[in-house]
């Protein structure tokens, strides 16, 4: 597919060097490459046809993804019970439109917010940790959540303000720091691809061999892009998925959709596909602001705010990461810059309605990575069709009941091609013994300490918050100290021929 995108583009610039039109017996190649050119660029036009499907698949890709935080913070907070049910839908709701409005913001830019770059926004997965141990150390409940909120507004704006010192601030992050970042996040991610493959580490099936096998027919289709060119390839996700559905539903149909657990308890499988919560499901809902009134609480400010560092340093690995992997080039610092005051004002806006923090969605970085699908046009469709399923509750019913096991045939190819953007940012400069030094040490300590927190259970809490609740987090500040302090390489100069 990338040959493809670069015999295109070298042929549309073979034709406007020479000022010539092509030719009509070549008019039909010349349209396929046009059309083709359209999909692989960022501002090239492409038919509605093929825009909304192409949108669909990344929606798909962060859908699960981009309520879950809700659903385990709500639920750290004590608000996942009936008695907060009313509540909890709102929250879920607000984060479906918010996530389509900030990425159309990301997308197109206002002004000097938005990176206009080929990024989905979603609800963060990365302030989990801290948002967990400030809901136990404020004794959960709506004050503790409105906690949250108002630690997201002043964390939010804090990042803007980053955003707009970001080109002095970049010496920072070169490639090597960006990149040790992007592969760090995809490490991360692949742990949660294997546990959706399975069907769901909380699922009482877990590691079924229906489960296994709806991934594996998933996985399958999705090898078809090998075998394909132009739209059919680009949107391999998307028909991976559609075929995980049907298939899901012929299993429905032939197989036993119960089982019962070691307790003796009769539970539904995963992979069942619940059409009921579809139907139950409203037409159309106005969202509600402010669901939840902010709380300005020093506890859950300190260490959001340093946590909204990392999301910057993060949201610069993604823009890096899908820059490098679909567009095959550097991210401008107006990019960069711009990316991240979408960042933090997009998440001081959603804490207005209740919903976590808004960062760049790494599994559509992968999902870039991997078709280098990044036209701008389809990207938008799926923005809009995220802001209808915030309207219209049934139509955001009908993606989330896709079984887990379907996402995670999808999601570990995905999250994979996010650690080989990592590595080719890592290698874009010499592996030199300093540059060795810093990816070893942030991915094995940084990284290591995130992924067993427990190491850090004597240190103080703020350490612990910070620290404990994600490898991305410990990885990020390795990388960072590690290329300040370290000496920088001496330039090596090759030496000329005398006799040349």
């Amino acid at each position: 597919m990338a040959d493809e995108k670069q015999e295109a583009a070298s042929e549309a610039r073979a034709s406007e060097a020479s000022g010539e039109k092509p030719a009509a017996a070549s008019s039909e190649k010349a349209s396929g490459s046009a059309r083709s050119f359209g999909v692989f660029s960022f501002e090239g036009d492409m038919p509605l046809a093929q825009a909304i499907p192409l949108g669909l698949q990344h929606v798909l890709a962060m859908f699960v993804g981009n309520l879950t935080p809700l659903l385990i913070v709500t639920g750290a907070c004590g608000l996942a019970g009936a008695e907060f049910a009313d509540v909890q839908l709102a929250l879920l709701q607000n984060a479906m439109w918010i996530a389509g409005v900030v990425t159309l913001v990301q997308l197109f830019g206002i002004g000097p917010v938005g990176g206009r770059v080929p990024i989905i926004m979603g609800t963060s997965s990365g302030f989990i940790g801290v948002f967990n141990s400030v809901a136990a150390s404020m004794g959960g409940g709506l004050v503790a959540y409105g906690a949250i909120m108002g630690a997201s507004i002043i964390g939010g704006l804090f990042e803007a303000v980053l955003g707009f010192f970001l080109k002095p601030l970049r010496r920072f992050f070169p490639s090597i720091v960006t990149g040790t970042v992007v592969l760090s996040i995809g490490l991360s991610l692949i742990s949660v691809g294997v546990n959706a493959f399975g069907g769901g580490n909380s699922a009482a099936d877990f590691g079924s061999p229906e489960n296994l096998c709806l991934a594996l027919i998933v996985l399958v289709v999705m090898a078809v892009k090998h075998a394909t060119t132009g739209f059919v390839s680009a949107s391999s996700i998307l028909v991976g998925i559609v075929v995980g559905y049907v298939v899901a539903g012929i299993m429905g149909l032939v197989l036993p959709t119960t089982g019962i657990n070691s307790e003796g308890v009769e539970y539904t499988k995963a992979w069942v596909l619940n059409w009921d919560k579809v139907a139950a499901a409203a037409w159309f809902a106005i969202p509600n602001p402010l669901p939840v009134a902010p709380v300005f609480d020093m506890r859950a400010i300190a260490p959001v705010l340093v946590m909204f560092i990392v999301t910057a340093v993060e949201t610069v690995g993604d823009i890096s990461g899908v820059t490098q992997g679909g567009m095959d080039r550097e991210a401008t610092d107006k990019e960069l810059s711009g990316g991240v005051v979408c960042d933090g004002v997009g998440s001081s806006f959603a804490a207005l309605f209740g919903v976590l923090p808004n960062t760049s969605f790494s599994q559509n970085v992968g999902l870039v990575t991997m078709t280098k699908m990044v036209n701008r046009k389809a990207l938008a469709c799926g923005a809009v069709f995220l802001i209808l399923c915030g309207l219209c509750p049934k139509l955001g019913a009908v993606v989330s009941i896709m079984p887990q096991s379907v996402l995670g045939g999808a999601a570990v190819i995905m999250f994979a091609s996010i650690v080989v953007s990592g590595i080719q940012l890592i290698t874009r400069d010499p592996l030199t013994p300093r540059n060795l030094s810093i990816v070893s040490v942030a991915l094995g300590l940084g990284y290591g300490i995130g992924a067993n927190p427990a190491i850090l259970a004597g240190s103080p809490q703020m350490v612990s918050l910070i620290f404990g609740g994600s490898g991305i987090v410990a990885a990020a500040a390795v990388a960072i100290v590690l290329n300040i302090v370290l000496p920088k390489d001496k330039e090596i100069v090759p030496k000329t021929d005398a006799n040349a």
